[in-house]
């Protein structure tokens, strides 16, 4: 068997940090959706957990995206090539028809390139996209004075309330696929366990797979270990 070195300690500390954040920002999120957020009081603790814990949320975007755009490997492991592109078609298939007969992933992970066309399109999304909105129509809730007088001066909280709570439903359903690919690994464990010391093991005779690198690139810098 032979280690590949997919995730770094700052990653995997960021990655349970911002599970546990979100999980508990959809908890306190249904609670206020369904209790009414007009109706509690400004003190309320779960209307309170929910902007501190959100506040928390912003700073881990923020440290992610900034630790993705000035790392140079982690940059490239959302960067769609051409051969990405290629991939998408056979990646797609692989998930709707082939693994459920008995079928062989196409990607072969490694340190070069940890995600499949698919992940890339998913986890971009998600990070570049749904947090940042997520973050900042949260931000415009807080009691900021000016700016809660300029939204309600041009009627904005009903679209800034509609807005956050669209990309909250699309979070909760990017979560459940995320929990559920979680458990396609080589055992049911083995993506979350790598996501816990940092690796997975795979065999040496591994061949390599249409939308990867091969399994011999098994460190974070690009190097063979």
């Amino acid at each position: 068997m032979r280690r590949i070195v997919l995730h770094s300690l700052p990653l995997r500390i960021w990655h349970w940090t911002n599970a546990g954040a979100v999980i508990l920002l959809i908890a306190t999120g249904l609670y206020l959706r369904f209790h009414g957020i007009a109706s509690l009081s400004p003190h309320d603790p779960v209307l309170l957990w929910h902007k501190g814990i959100g506040v928390a949320t912003v700073v881990a975007t923020l440290f992610w995206i900034l630790h993705t755009l000035l790392n140079p490997n982690q940059r490239r492991q959302y960067r769609m090539t051409g051969r990405d592109l290629r991939g998408i078609p056979v990646q797609a298939r692989f998930y709707l028809l082939s693994m459920f007969s008995g079928g062989e992933n196409p990607f072969t992970p490694s340190a070069k390139g940890k995600y499949n066309p698919l992940q890339k399109t998913a986890y971009a999304a998600v990070m570049f996209v749904f947090m940042p909105v997520q973050a900042a129509t949260g931000l415009l809730f807080l009691d900021i004075p000016v700016l809660r007088d300029y939204l309600l001066a041009g009627n904005l909280m009903g679209l800034l309330g509609a807005t956050h709570v669209i990309f909250a439903y699309g979070l909760v359903l990017y979560l459940i696929v995320h929990l559920y690919m979680a458990t396609l690994g080589d055992r049911f464990f083995s993506h979350t366990m790598a996501m816990i010391v940092g690796y997975e093991e795979q065999d040496n005779g591994m061949k390599r797979g249409s939308g990867g690198p091969t399994a011999a690139e098994t460190s974070l810098d690009g190097k063979s270990t």
